[in-house]
């Protein structure tokens, strides 16, 4: 794989960052949105699987790495912008978000508030032995 051709169509933000959206091949539904820096967008197109740049964190991160939820890429696309990406993938235990839930977009506006539209699949506690912050 040629670094250059993945890396340079990419228009990064001024952090060295692009917008990923991560999207169940299988549903469509989208499941989580993150943020990549060059070294995770390799990693992701060289083994096929989720790597992320956490802006808290300052640090990258495999997704799955501590709660064993990967996230198996099958195709990465590129916005006509060039900066934002879309990930079709396989999430493996159902669930994409860190509050146990199926996707991090388990909110919905409703009656003038954000109802929870999606149940627990599994506590924060039982996947990572604490409440995550």
């Amino acid at each position: 794989m040629s670094q250059s051709a993945l890396l340079d169509a990419v228009k990064w933000d001024n952090q060295g960052l692009v917008c990923v959206i991560a999207q169940d091949a299988d549903s469509g539904r989208v499941l989580m949105v993150a943020w990549m820096n060059a070294e995770a967008l390799q990693k992701t197109a060289e083994t096929g699987f989720a790597h992320y740049y956490s802006r808290s964190r300052q640090k990258q991160w495999m997704k799955g790495e501590e709660s064993g939820h990967t996230q198996r890429v099958l195709e990465l696309r590129l916005d006509c912008d060039g900066d934002a990406v879309v990930m079709l993938i396989k999430q493996q235990g159902g669930m994409a978000c860190h509050t146990g839930r199926e996707s991090c977009f388990y909110r919905v506006w409703q009656n003038g508030g954000w109802q929870v539209a999606d149940a627990v699949i599994k506590s924060e506690a039982e996947i990572y032995g604490r409440t995550k912050e």
